[in-house]
């Protein structure tokens, strides 16, 4: 079974894709939809909403309040990866890279053999000679790299 934080993220998803890549809606409204708290909301927007990820969030909370959750229309394969490097700061945790990747996959920037190879390369098993502390920053440079690797086709 689905972890509450996937089924929220694809209900958004698809509600994104019926509506042109624009939504408005209010956080009890989608929790009870999905039967879970309010605050799971915030977490999956915060998380698997950012700018990074090619989406721009908007909120105002209260009892009015309502999320506008818009998908960046980033034309081509080249602009969305430009976009991503350049929204990656000076480090990449995993689940960082992760999301990225399944976003990659998800808007046809990358095809799945593609992702695997970006995941393994950059995997906690595969850097577990680097100290922990330098690991996501040496994760990041890898990642870049690969990523204007694929821009340079």
């Amino acid at each position: 079974m689905a972890r509450i934080s996937d089924l929220v993220e694809d209900i958004i998803k698809q509600m994104i894709e019926q509506n042109n890549g624009l939504i408005e809606i209010t956080r009890s409204e989608l929790a009870d939809r999905v039967n879970c708290v309010p605050s799971q909301i915030t977490y999956v927007l915060s998380t698997r909403f950012t700018n990074n990820q090619g989406y721009m969030v908007e909120s105002r909370r209260g009892g009015g309040g309502w999320i506008r959750i818009r998908r960046v229309d980033l034309a081509t394969p080249t602009r969305y990866l430009m976009h991503a490097l350049n929204a990656i700061g000076d480090s990449l945790s995993q689940h960082q890279a992760d999301v990225l990747v399944r976003n990659f996959i998800d808007y046809d920037i990358i095809v799945d053999r593609e992702a695997r190879l970006l995941l393994a390369a950059v995997s906690d098993r595969s850097l577990n000679e680097v100290d922990i502390d330098r690991r996501d920053r040496t994760r990041m440079m890898i990642f870049k790299n690969m990523l204007i690797s694929l821009i340079v086709k």
